[in-house]
């Protein structure tokens, strides 16, 4: 795992001053603390800052291709670079080192940009091939790596794992995309369709960009998509024997490291099915961790130990207080873009106690969005069947009526709590999908926003894009369409940027087996019911895992790490709640300040749950702060 930086001049070839390429990557430094490299040449400099994982006495970066023709900075791992080394060198190449990137430059080499579908593994990478004079930039399957472009005044454009490493260039204008605070608003993060600063863009997973010397840079190109369409056949034993041979191979291939290794365990269903293959795999003890609290309703540190007990896990555990807010002054320079899910903060904390023993460490992320584990997702599959039944015509003016007229009542018991339910069946499958998934919805926005900020966003309204996506996923059913949002918008946003972020802050690197591509199309190839039955998901997973995992671990409520931002903002963190109306939003005219206020005193005073939206507000106030950014 590393960090990588860049710039090119695509139409007018100009010198890159190697200097400048060297701040760009010093801003990186904390993903690769092993070494550093520059490499430039007329019209594009390259930089790396290395974490050894693989070959860690050699594989320097930025490295040439044997024949000279090519240098590449990558970031990430290929877990099967030692079977397309083989492959090559039955094909006549010569390898000098015994690490992954270089089998990437031979692949390249071998077969331009369709080596990208032989690659199995997380990676953001950019190869300048000096004979065509052109960069190729590429992003995994599922945006597990990031890449930021940044197009700037002199023709040029700067790329970077991070918006930090940009920044460091002096031509980066720190001007906010308002379009971005309106994405941002909606879903608590700036998802890969935006980027916080106006001439900013990310890489989309799944795509690369071919930008030739000499000419005006095209667009990039998608190479890889899940597809939702198909469904597989054959019977429930049958498929979980697949599911179970497929799993095994992708904890298998991530295993492969010359540093010390572990895992995240928090005792739920995903990461303890990784421990339980770690630990089938592994001559010796899995080193595992977890991160409990220090009240009960939040903890889930007994079922870690249980089956850290149950596969004869080196096991490490930490208590963290309720009360661990102080951090997230540190977490708004971490992630550098404005990032409002609270899970950041103990996500940040585990990763922290991985480091002290480990480098590498597997997680269990990805299984929810590709098996249908997320309640959202439940609800939905369920919703949809009411929508096939009830006409539009009947069925909008009914639910809609009902749902105006349910109360609000975020104090009451879940089954209580019906107002989105009625309002979302009132609606379209994907325009109610987005409403589940929205943090502050759009009157609820509307009426923070200034009329100037309003008027500024033309219309742009986030769950347009979600909509739209959904609209178009290659899918059969609204499970299908709600896991494909799930996969291609929500995850690369969230939950991969969290990890990616916590992980890479304290230079540990964070591997994914549940989102090995194989499995994943495997998963989406599922028919309904074995991705969801009655009102639980990952239902075909969880038989899989019946031979290694005890009931009481397989089929408990799904909790997560659970951070109580509402206590925060009611008591030690009021005071930061009713500063937001007077600080740093205020100073960028993007909202009302009066309208602030009274949402932060609803609050505090009990009389409503804003905590999500004051939550964002908060931590896009000490984002901008950061940033130094300006309206």
């Amino acid at each position: 795992m590393c960090g990588i930086a860049g710039i090119f001049h695509a139409e007018t070839p100009k010198p890159v001053d190697p200097a400048r390429v060297a701040r760009m990557c010093d801003a990186l430094a904390h993903r690769g603390p092993d070494g550093a490299g520059v490499w430039t040449d007329h019209g594009v400099g390259l930089g790396h800052r290395r974490l050894s994982i693989i070959d860690v006495a050699g594989s320097p970066q930025p490295m040439h291709a044997s024949d000279g023709r090519a240098v590449i900075i990558f970031n990430g791992e290929i877990y099967n670079f030692r079977e397309l080394r083989r492959e090559l060198e039955g094909a006549g190449f010569v390898f000098r080192t015994n690490g992954d990137t270089e089998v990437i430059l031979a692949a390249w080499a071998r077969w331009g940009p369709d080596c990208l579908s032989r690659l199995d593994g997380m990676f953001a990478f950019a190869i300048y091939d000096l004979a065509a004079r052109h960069l190729f930039l590429a992003r995994d399957r599922f945006g597990v790596k990031p890449l930021f472009i940044a197009h700037l005044s002199d023709g040029s454009i700067a790329f970077a794992s991070e918006l930090k490493g940009v920044l460091a260039h002096p031509l980066m204008r720190r001007r906010i995309n308002p379009q971005a605070i309106e994405a941002y608003m909606a879903w608590g993060y700036v998802p890969d369709s935006h980027a916080i600063l106006a001439g900013v863009e990310k890489l989309p997973a799944g795509h690369f960009w071919l930008l030739e010397q000499g000419k005006a840079p095209g667009r990039p190109q998608r190479w890889w998509d899940i597809d939702f369409s198909a469904r597989a056949r054959g019977s429930e034993a049958d498929l979980s024997q697949e599911l179970a041979e497929l799993l095994r191979n992708a904890v298998r291939s991530r295993m492969v490291a010359d540093v010390p290794l572990g895992a995240f365990l928090s005792g739920g269903v995903d990461s303890s099915g990784v421990v339980a293959l770690m630990a089938e795999a592994s001559p010796s003890p899995v080193q595992t961790c977890s991160i409990g609290f220090d009240v009960a309703a939040y903890d889930e540190t007994s079922y870690a130990r249980q089956v850290a007990a149950k596969f004869g896990a080196d096991h490490q555990e930490r208590i963290v207080a309720t009360d661990d807010f102080s951090a997230i002054d540190a977490l708004a320079g971490m992630f550098d873009e404005p990032f409002a899910d609270a899970s950041a903060l103990p996500t940040w904390r585990v990763c922290q106690l991985a480091r002290e023993r480990v480098t590498v460490a597997l997680s269990g992320d990805g299984a929810d969005e590709a098996f249908g584990g997320y309640r959202r997702q439940v609800f939905h599959h369920h919703e949809e069947r009411a929508r096939s039944v009830l006409p539009a015509g009947l069925r909008t003016p009914l639910f809609g009526a009902l749902g105006r007229a349910w109360p609000k009542a975020d104090w009451a018991p879940r089954p209580l709590r019906a107002k989105s339910t009625l309002l979302a069946l009132a609606e379209s499958g994907e325009e109610g999908y987005a409403r589940g998934l929205s943090v502050t919805l759009p009157g609820a926005r509307r009426a923070l926003y200034s009329d100037s900020f309003a008027a500024s966003l033309a219309g742009f309204r986030a769950e347009d894009e979600l909509i739209a996506l959904m609209r178009s996923a290659p899918g059969r059913s609204g499970l299908d369409r709600a896991q494909y949002a799930d996969l291609t918008f929500w995850m690369p946003g969230d939950i991969l940027t969290k990890v990616d972020r916590t992980s890479m802050a304290v230079s540990l690197e964070a591997r994914e087996p549940l989102l090995d591509h194989r499995l994943v199309e495997f998963a989406a190839r599922l028919p309904e019911a074995m991705r969801v039955r009655g009102g639980t998901g990952k239902y075909l997973l969880k038989k899989s895992l019946e031979r290694y995992l005890p009931s009481d671990i397989l089929y408990r409520p799904k909790q997560g790490f659970v951070t109580p931002i509402a206590e925060w903002l009611r008591g030690p963190l009021s005071g930061a709640a009713r500063g937001i109306a007077a600080g740093t939003l205020a100073e960028t005219g993007f909202f009302k300040p009066a309208a602030i206020a009274t949402l932060a005193e609803a609050h505090i005073a009990g009389r409503a749950d804003h905590s999500r939206s004051l939550w964002q507000l908060l931590m896009l106030e000490k984002s901008l702060k950061a940033l130094g950014a300006r309206d």
